[in-house]
């Protein structure tokens, strides 16, 4: 699945992923390949982008989800 993670400065990634654990507001939560449609508000903490080979980590200080159509774009 495609994953964006955006700033308002800049593009932090822009790449494919197997799984994408995210810090939510109630807890940590995973999306994987095909996820239902989602939005959802980030906590502060890490996005952690799994691509099968390698473990890319993000810091986020809050932000927004969004799922749709097996893209997933990070606001933060």
């Amino acid at each position: 699945m495609q994953v964006d993670i955006l700033t308002p400065d800049k593009t932090l990634f822009s790449g494919d992923a197997k799984v994408v654990t995210l810090p939510g507001v109630n807890g940590s939560f995973q999306i994987m390949d095909m996820h239902a449609p989602l939005i959802s508000a980030l906590s502060v903490g890490t996005v952690i982008v799994d691509n099968g080979n390698e473990k890319l980590e993000f810091a986020v200080n809050g932000g927004i989800v969004e799922v749709l159509s097996n893209k997933i774009v990070i606001l933060a």
